[in-house]
């Protein structure tokens, strides 16, 4: 892997656990400006279409006392339908986003550059069908000053992922 100093530490673990063959080989690390990490600010700056960005949101849903931690991850030209969608296939009575503050606690990134790469083990991974089919996805690296670079099928053979039909609109 290159550029391990780039990436939050889960990240790099679950990237050197893929190793240099099958998706962990198509990774690109790329160094970016921390001012700039938040997806429209990155889009404005470095010209990169919101259509092969994706956003990882961390969402917790409650069931009674009860609280499941799961990661979401959309196209940046949509919204992960978290009240309907999420809820329903993480049987919860409610979901919302998680404060920011669990967020970063919980996976070990900044806040703005949480990806599905790393998360904690047996978090729900549930992923756009529209992310999966994006050729090159740009997406978070754990740190705000980079952002990693992979096939978005790839994203599909990170432990527990799903593709869920009509996560986002």
């Amino acid at each position: 892997m290159s550029r391990p100093e780039l990436l939050a530490g889960p990240v790099a673990a679950a990237l050197g656990r893929w190793g240099g063959t099958g998706p962990g080989g198509s990774v690109l690390v790329v160094d970016t400006d921390p001012a700039v990490a938040d997806t429209a600010a990155f889009s404005d700056t470095y010209g990169v279409p919101l259509d092969v960005s994706a956003n990882c949101v961390v969402v917790a849903a409650r069931r009674g006392e009860k609280v499941t931690y799961a990661a979401c991850v959309a196209l940046a030209t949509t919204r992960v339908d978290v009240n309907s969608v999420v809820r329903k296939r993480l049987g919860a009575r409610k979901a919302s986003f998680a404060p920011m503050e669990t967020a970063v606690a919980e996976t070990g990134m900044e806040y703005g550059g949480i990806t599905p790469v790393g998360l904690p083990d047996g978090w729900p991974l549930l992923l756009d069908e529209a992310v999966v089919a994006t050729p090159s996805v740009l997406i978070g690296s754990g740190l705000r000053r980079s952002k990693l670079i992979l096939p978005g099928a790839a994203l599909a053979g990170l432990p527990n992922a799903e593709v869920v039909t009509g996560l986002a609109r």
